[in-house]
């Protein structure tokens, strides 16, 4: 997939802090936004102000982040320069009821931006101050004050989720998905859902080389599913030089290796069942990143073979199969099956750091990293080339 990156993007980006991300997700289980965690990796980290506005620029040009600076340090930076376009930033309660900070925090609603206050004050915000806050940010469990909207934050699971929601919350940041997915005795789903079978049966087809008519004569099954895979391969994240006008011009253009990795992103996202879409979310951002973390390996196949292992990292969990069940029936290569089913392989190290960026762990991603070689601002600048890509193809 060629690069169409933004500049602010292309280089290591503000190598003293982790960034995290999460879903924020609403009660219909559509992504309302995403949360960009800053956690500082020591206790001077600095944040680069410049860098980091041109990087949100960048990375979601039309503002609606949520930004979540973990730190009094990086939370003043971020006050004191704010994004340019409107952007909801998560404040500390303690933080807003400090009268220092009263003036930067009241001018957030003047430059257009709204404030997530997390946590409760031990006593009332003035009222400039809390004129920012229209939600509050808490753990599961906690119940917001009367007319304050409820945001629960650090969910994980879907019971979690739901959990969440009976109890009043208005969104939840988090993920629906907590390990791997385990189906009880007896409660297994046996086969691939009917409206995503013409994709397993395509998959298997471009994996034994079919001729190009088999192929469009199977896809011309699902007139929907080839209507998106032509959105998906004209899309600007993908970069092809001419538009592609039908399945078969894609493939003389790509050939079979090449479309395999977009028929695993269709199976990925083409659920018609709304519950899924935080797990479609986090499932292409995951490959993405994955491709990301790859970009400096010589072997293009190998990239290719990084972005469907994380694709298909959250496949457990969307199609309520355990993954050697599932991969019985959908062709990998074998180093993503090692590391989905086996657990191991050259693939689960970067698997391993994708959720630890995901988890918000510092100390998983230290580890992580470390054992990679990589230094926190290449894998920043590969997570938001990630979102960046993301957002291109949704």
């Amino acid at each position: 997939m060629p690069d169409h990156i933004p500049a602010a993007l292309d280089h290591a980006i503000l190598p003293g802090i982790a960034l995290g991300f999460a879903p924020v997700i609403d009660r219909q289980r559509a992504i309302a936004g995403t949360r960009l965690t800053l956690v500082p990796l020591r206790a001077d980290a600095r944040i680069d102000q410049a860098e980091l506005l041109a990087a949100l620029a960048a990375t979601w040009p039309q503002g609606g982040a949520v930004i979540s600076p973990q730190g009094e340090a990086l939370l003043t930076a971020l006050l004191a320069q704010s994004p340019a376009e409107p952007s909801q930033i998560e404040v500390p309660a303690f933080i807003a009821a400090d009268p220092a900070h009263a003036d930067a925090i009241a001018a957030l609603k003047a430059a257009g931006h709204s404030g997530l206050l997390k946590g409760l004050p031990n006593t009332p915000l003035p009222t400039a101050v809390a004129a920012v806050f229209k939600q509050v940010v808490l753990e599961p469990g906690q119940a917001a004050p009367a007319g304050v909207a409820l945001i629960h934050a650090g969910v994980r699971g879907a019971d979690a989720v739901e959990a969440s929601f009976q109890a009043g919350a208005q969104n939840v940041i988090g993920w629906p998905m907590d390990g791997v997915y385990a189906a009880t005795p007896g409660t297994g789903k046996t086969e691939i859902a009917a409206d995503l079978q013409v994709i397993v049966e395509l998959m298997a087809r471009v994996d034994e080389g079919e001729d190009v008519e088999r192929l469009e004569q199977t896809l011309k099954r699902d007139p929907s599913l080839a209507f998106k895979l032509l959105r998906y391969m004209n899309s600007a994240a993908f970069g092809l030089p001419v538009e592609v006008s039908s399945f078969r011009h894609a493939i003389m253009l790509l050939g079979y290796a090449r479309l395999r990795r977009w028929l695993a992103l269709l199976l990925t996202t083409a659920s018609k069942d709304h519950s899924m879409r935080p797990i479609m979310y986090g499932a292409l951002r995951r490959g993405l990143l994955m491709e990301e973390l790859a970009a400096g390996m010589e072997e293009r196949e190998m990239r290719d073979e990084m972005f469907i292992c994380g694709l298909f990292s959250l496949l457990d969990h969307m199609l309520k199969q355990p993954f050697e069940r599932l991969l019985q029936s959908i062709p990998v290569p074998e180093r993503v099956r090692q590391a989905l089913v086996d657990g191991s392989g050259p693939f689960l190290p970067y698997l391993e750091l994708v959720r630890a960026i995901e988890s918000e762990s510092v100390f998983d991603y230290r580890e992580r990293a470390e054992a990679l070689m990589l230094g926190a601002g290449e894998i920043n600048a590969c997570v938001l080339r990630a979102l960046h890509k993301a957002t291109q193809l949704e």
